[in-house]
């Protein structure tokens, strides 16, 4: 049975709720991952209005769509983040309020907190054919961290820095995961650069500053991995018991040194002399029909959720080209050892 194909619309949520269902089926999706910003799921209204979760599932309904995940970076962000003006483009009034990077951080946390409450609310009101395949409730999300800064070390990092931001990560998400754990919900980190785990190494590190509780996981994207020289695929059998969500996201990188490199030379997205880019589905540098086998290996049966990002493409061509490319690159583990059919019998 093929795993559902759906869209992430964080990239989309310039767009109405419906208009994006609608264009959604009519690119070939089976359901969504809802961001809570714009209004494609909005927190304190699912918290709020009685009415409000259910009438989501009667548009996704509507349009013969699915949903099993709704994301919060944005806000997950601010959590850990050393905060400045830029993430005051990125949060709610509600959340920036005064600015003061504490009290920043400390909404932020709060309203994480309330998302785990509002997921549970929406997933309780999901239609049967929903539960039938939602395995765990998952919000996806970033965590920010406060030694990101340090990544390149010099001036000379001191190891005692590196430890201390990781115990600020557990100080601050601990209660979050609290919330996430007596809700039934589980947070799956997307491992990129500005977060706390970026890489394998650091993912473990994650794991270990929370004392390995299973309410923290991840939301894989090869897409963050693969130009930094990670093994994505490794990144799956290592964390198999951890991998919530699945982000299906190309990006290409140049196989000759060029002007800038792996950091981007201050280069904006679709820069000629980038070293790498975000791509759509198949114009990449990642190998799907590796992570695909790899996903058969470590049992994951959860959606295939396209997040699409191409500075030089058309969204809309882009992401209807791009549910065909999962749908074709997808296939179902084997249920029978290929060559048990040569032994002879009786």
């Amino acid at each position: 049975m093929a795993r559902a194909v759906t869209l992430f619309t964080g990239q989309w949520a310039d767009l109405p709720f419906e208009t994006i269902c609608q264009k959604a089926k009519q690119f070939g999706y089976d359901g969504l991952e809802l961001p809570c910003w714009g209004d494609h799921f909005e927190v304190q209204k699912a918290l709020d209005d009685k009415k409000y979760v259910q009438k989501k599932w009667e548009i996704l309904e509507k349009y013969a769509l699915k949903c099993f995940a709704i994301s919060a970076h944005l806000v997950g962000q601010a959590v850990c983040d050393n905060i400045d003006e830029r993430h005051q483009a990125l949060l709610p009034a509600s959340i920036w309020g005064d600015g003061k990077p504490e009290g920043v951080r400390a909404r932020a946390a709060k309203e994480m907190q309330n998302t785990a409450r509002a997921a549970r609310k929406f997933f309780d009101a999901a239609p049967p054919a929903v539960k039938k395949d939602l395995n765990r409730v998952v919000v996806n999300g970033f965590t920010g961290s406060s030694i990101w800064p340090l990544v390149y070390s010099f001036p000379p990092v001191l190891p005692k820095q590196i430890e201390a931001g990781f115990t600020d990560f557990a100080r601050r998400w601990n209660p979050i995961l609290d919330v996430f754990e007596e809700q039934k919900v589980v947070f799956a980190l997307e491992v990129h650069p500005t977060e706390i785990a970026f890489d394998i190494a650091s993912a473990q590190m994650a794991i270990d500053a929370v004392k390995g509780r299973p309410t923290f996981g991840f939301n894989f994207d090869p897409s963050h991995l693969v130009y930094q020289g990670v093994d994505y695929v490794q990144f799956l059998r290592e964390f198999r018991a951890r991998i919530y969500h699945v982000h299906m996201k190309d990006a290409w990188f140049s196989p000759v040194p060029r002007r800038s490199g792996v950091f981007g030379g201050h280069l904006p997205f679709g820069h000629p002399e980038r070293y790498w880019e975000f791509r759509s589905l198949g114009h990449g540098s990642v190998n799907f029909e590796q992570i695909i086998r790899a996903l058969n290996e470590i049992g994951y049966r959860g959606p295939l959720s396209v997040e699409w990002e191409d500075q030089n493409m058309d969204r809309e061509h882009g992401a209807a080209e791009a549910a065909a490319f999962v749908k074709k690159a997808d296939f179902a583990p084997s249920r029978i050892v290929f060559d048990a059919q040569f032994e002879k019998k009786g």
